[in-house]
């Protein structure tokens, strides 16, 4: 009987496009259910590239929120592979570094990015690749040597690498945003399913004339707003942080969001207004 080869799973996960594609098409090397202990992994929609993103850790999902809020970031990539697995086993060897192996199998592991993100600055697009990581980490001798190959690896295809820790990402920030990014679509929500979209856009701008003509917190002018247009009660802050998320209004993020009190909302432009259309 012919014994059958053990396929690795580097080359299953080749076989099966990760690590692949763009935007809509891309697929992590690593998903969650590859990981033995997933306490503090989740799974997101992501808004830009309308896929689940992948994120190991509380540190990769506040950078995902960050990286999604912003006008510079195109496309967000996470667990990114640093193929092919024999450079990086080279690097590891001029190095003089012992490459990261399977601790049961002893096979040597492809390593991973946690973010290759395609951003535009001055009118050039251009790929950053990003490791997030707790300054703690940066203590451990074997972490940094893994950060040595990563670090060498992007150089020689002149992308620019950086460690982000915690120190660079503003945790009221991205709760923030993780508490409004699911209101970027309000059109399935209970209360607006049966509205057309011409009247939802005139519900919109009520509200947004409200906002900024505001005297009361955001609960008080919303609760009312709810009364006098006989919506559902919650319409109205539903609206608010769909207006937040979709940037059609503005506020300081990096202070807790707070609907008891008086917020201050930045002016709007012509083309933050253009944004309420549906149609």
């Amino acid at each position: 009987m012919v014994k059958r080869k053990r396929i690795s799973d580097v080359e299953k996960w080749i076989k099966e496009g990760r690590g692949t594609g763009n935007g809509p098409e891309y697929k992590p090397w690593i998903k969650i259910q590859d990981v033995s202990s997933s306490g503090r992994s989740t799974r997101l929609r992501g808004l830009k590239t309308g896929r689940q993103h992948e994120f190991l850790s509380d540190l990769e999902k506040n950078y995902f929120y960050l990286s999604e809020f912003s006008d510079l970031v195109l496309d967000i990539r996470e667990q990114f592979p640093l193929l092919p697995l024999e450079e990086t086993i080279l690097i590891a060897e001029e190095l003089g570094i012992p490459h990261p192996k399977h601790p049961q199998t002893g096979e040597y592991i492809v390593m991973t990015t946690d973010f290759f993100l395609t951003v535009s600055s001055e009118n050039e697009v251009t790929e950053v690749a990003r490791t997030v990581k707790s300054k703690d980490d940066l203590i451990n001798k074997r972490i940094i040597e893994k950060f040595e190959i990563e670090r060498e690896y992007w150089q020689r295809r002149n992308v620019e690498w950086a460690i982000v820790t915690e120190e660079e990402i503003n945790k009221t920030f991205a709760r923030n945003i993780g508490y409004i990014h699911s209101y970027y679509d309000i059109s399935q929500h209970d209360a607006f399913q049966a509205i057309d979209e011409a009247t939802l856009e005139d519900i919109i701008f009520e509200l947004i004339k409200r906002l900024l003509n505001a005297s009361a917190s955001v609960r008080t002018i919303a609760s009312q707003f709810d009364k006098d247009l006989h919506l559902p009660s919650g319409s109205g802050i539903t609206i608010f942080y769909h207006l937040l998320i979709r940037k059609i209004i503005a506020i300081d993020f990096s202070k807790v969001i707070n609907l008891d009190e008086l917020i201050e909302i930045s002016v709007l432009t012509e083309r933050d207004l253009k944004k309420v259309k549906y149609g």
